[in-house]
């Protein structure tokens, strides 16, 4: 059996290594866990909200044709796609009525004439009459009355003929520009009033690309930005333009405003009435672009964890998104040129966690 003094002595031998193994484990705490990270450093950039409206080709200068006065449209010698030059012919519309205003002002002016003759021959034979005292002065006053009716009315004769002349040649059409027939307004044999569009010609020169613009994208638009415009069935022809034009006035039906852009040499093949793609940017302002794998929540709020680089661990940041590409997120405040951001590993770590960097991606 087992004596007293010897369980005694193996309880205090127990009792001395449970001492010595106590004092060890508060020696010797466990090594914090330090998990790797992988991470991208802030730089920031200029950047802007990018804006892609459809458009049309259309020229620079565009002009209607059409009738000072109206009647019958007889001819029309030129249809949409035509080549047209200065002076040249291009409608005619009937004549006869305006050929017989012109004959019957050319017979009204004749008997002005006759009538004039006529009052300048009693006007002089009065005037010798009356200086004999032969007739009272009365009648001559009288006579000298009649020969200024007469020229009065020979002087305004003679403007209903020429009136009649120039309506018998605004029967002709002619193209005071050259360019291409973009439209046409009338067909022969109906009856056009004066000034209405018969053919619209495209001046050569200049293009504009023609957008209808929301007002929202007005109000933020930078003064003339730089537009890319590029025809929609191939991208790879492309113009640069600049705004030229912005309606004062929104379309009553769709509330948008139409804006032409005049574009810097265009190629030959954006031809006129081509759909485009307008391109611009908005709003430039400092943003960051960072993946879409660095982004947390913090209380329902987007943030992201940024490294001490002194002491190797994390906190989190709140930061402003601007908005969400297909890979990546635009932060526009938040952090500061010169963070360090956790890009991959974030579901493991927590305020403070010690991290082991990546060689951090510029």
């Amino acid at each position: 059996m087992t004596s007293p003094a010897r369980l005694a002595t193996q309880s205090c031998a127990l009792a001395i290594c449970a001492l010595v193994i106590s004092a060890c484990s508060r020696r010797a705490p466990a090594p914090p866990l330090i998990r790797p990270v992988q991470t991208t450093v802030i730089r920031y950039g200029t950047a802007g909200e990018p804006v892609s409206l459809s458009g049309q080709i259309q020229s620079q200068n565009q002009t209607s044709l059409a009738f000072r006065i109206g009647g019958r449209l007889i001819d029309r010698r030129v249809s949409v796609g035509d080549i047209v030059s200065p002076g040249q012919l291009v409608a005619r519309i009937e004549a006869q009525d305006a050929k017989n205003a012109s004959s019957s002002a050319k017979a009204d002016l004749a008997s002005a004439q006759a009538t004039l003759v006529q009052a300048r021959s009693n006007e002089a034979r009065y005037r010798s009459l009356v200086s004999t005292d032969v007739i009272p002065r009365a009648q001559y006053e009288d006579a000298q009355r009649q020969l200024a009716a007469a020229q009065s009315r020979v002087a305004a004769a003679s403007a209903s003929v020429r009136l009649a002349r120039d309506n018998v040649g605004y029967t002709e059409l002619h193209s005071n520009v050259a360019g291409a027939v973009t439209a046409k307004g009338a067909e022969p044999g109906e009856v056009v009033q004066a000034g209405r569009m018969v053919v619209q010609v495209a001046q050569r020169g200049g293009k504009d690309a023609v957008f209808n613009v929301p007002a929202a994208l007005i109000r933020k638009s930078p003064k003339s930005p730089p537009v890319t415009v590029s025809l929609a069935d191939d991208p790879t022809i492309f113009a640069m333009g600049h705004v030229r034009e912005v309606s004062p006035q929104a379309d009553p039906a769709t509330g948008t405003y139409l804006v032409k852009v005049g574009l810097d040499n265009p190629p030959d093949t954006m031809q006129l009435g081509a759909t485009v793609i307008g391109s611009v940017t908005l709003s430039p302002e400092p943003v960051v672009s960072i993946p879409g794998t660095a982004l947390i929540q913090i209380d329902g709020k987007p943030a992201v964890w940024v490294v001490d680089p002194a002491r190797k661990t994390v906190a989190a940041q709140p930061v402003t998104v601007l908005r969400y590409d297909s890979s990546s997120v635009i932060i526009s405040s938040g952090l500061k040129d010169g963070d360090i951001v956790v890009t991959a590993g974030i579901h493991a770590l927590r305020p403070g966690q010690s991290v082991k960097l990546s060689q951090p991606a510029a």
